[in-house]
């Protein structure tokens, strides 16, 4: 099956045209210039996983599972209090124009085959994903790196009940990080009902499941909103809907390669497209005295890159698969850390970048 899909996908690449693949236009080491996802896996091997944790927890004591689909969610109540209350994203004394970064890590896509699986692994099932998605999400099949790029393909096709297949891959203990700069280099599809996003979860879930623990979504575009890029923040104050976002026009999102990144500091988020500065959240822009509700982006979090279709917002306006099979194309990935951050938040460098 993964061989066939690397044939056709690459036939496919090359009728549409891969131009930006492969061409970085910046080199590592180099600092470059809506709805929330939600549940984070639907893989029976991990439910069941979450069921025999729940289990453990029971047995060791009260405590209490906070959501049905992340195995990690657990809060214990005695600690409840204390983090609830527990000022967050102040303190932090640092000049931001005079912070360097340094590359720890990145996937380069300069190879040929199978995503690298020191680096991806997959979120698998349908469901629906917390959104309705009409999606199956397929362990490899529908994810292959050629001419430079990853290529995640949507595909009608019938698997595990559902109509279409498509892949999300994640860097979950793999790849986690508490503050950096991330930067990926994409080309969207385009078309009505397509989804593609680049975002953000926490690896431990540390102040419950979604949306307590939080959400940094990179990219996200919808194919009824063709070249509008959004990028979000969800919490427990604000999220779905009432996610505070920057949205904005960016020309030729599924025609060029753009970059999309976030500089995740201890105090604020700050989004941008091509070099740009777009958006910026910052907690004490809404509470003198911001908590976990508004700031629970003080633990690690993973990168996540999907292509989804239909669903509460990709398929607000309709469907339609005529188009299909229909690719996300992925140039680089990369991550970067600031040493005087990592010095002011107490924490050292692990260059597990190759």
């Amino acid at each position: 099956m993964k061989r066939r899909f690397l044939a056709v996908l690459l036939a496919a690449a090359l009728a549409a045209g891969m131009a930006g693949c492969g061409q970085k236009e910046g080199e590592p080491g180099e600092k470059g210039a809506a709805s929330g996802h939600g549940a984070e896996t639907s893989d029976p091997e991990a439910e069941a996983a979450g069921q025999e944790a729940q289990a453990s927890a029971s047995d060791q004591g009260t405590q209490y599972h906070t959501g049905t689909k992340v195995s990690r969610a657990y809060v214990d109540p005695s600690q409840t209090a204390s983090f609830q209350e527990e000022r967050k994203a102040g303190g932090f004394e640092y000049d931001r124009e005079a912070l360097t970064w340094e590359l720890v890590w990145a996937d380069e896509f300069d190879y040929e085959g199978e995503p690298d699986p020191e680096k991806w692994s997959y979120d698998v099932g349908g469901g629906g994903w917390g959104n309705n998605e009409l999606q199956y999400y397929t362990r490899g099949d529908n994810a292959a790196v050629t001419d430079g790029c990853l290529v995640i393909q949507a595909r009608k096709e019938t698997v595990g009940g559902r109509e279409y297949t498509s892949a999300r891959l994640v860097t979950r203990e793999k790849g986690d990080w508490l503050y950096g700069r991330i930067e990926i280099r994409a080309k969207l599809p385009s078309g009505l009902g397509t989804w593609p996003a680049a975002w953000m979860l926490p690896t431990d879930y540390k102040y419950g499941s979604w949306p307590a623990s939080g959400e940094i979504d990179i990219m996200e575009h919808v194919g009824y909103d063709q070249d509008v890029i959004v990028q979000s923040v969800h919490n427990q104050k604000f999220h779905g809907g009432q996610s505070r976002s920057g949205s904005y026009p960016i020309a030729g999102v599924s025609e060029d390669f753009h970059v999309y990144t976030v500089e995740w500091l201890p105090d604020m988020l700050i989004f941008g497209v091509d070099g740009e500065e777009l958006f910026t959240y910052d907690p004490e822009s809404y509470s003198q005295y911001p908590t976990y509700e508004l700031w629970p982006f003080d633990k690690r979090m993973h990168i996540l890159l999907n292509l989804a279709f239909g669903g509460d917002w990709g398929g607000a306006r309709g469907t339609e698969d005529s188009y299909f099979p229909v690719e996300y194309y992925v140039d680089y990935v990369r991550v970067y850390q600031s040493p005087e951050i990592m010095e002011l938040t107490g924490q050292e460098m692990e260059l597990s970048n190759e």
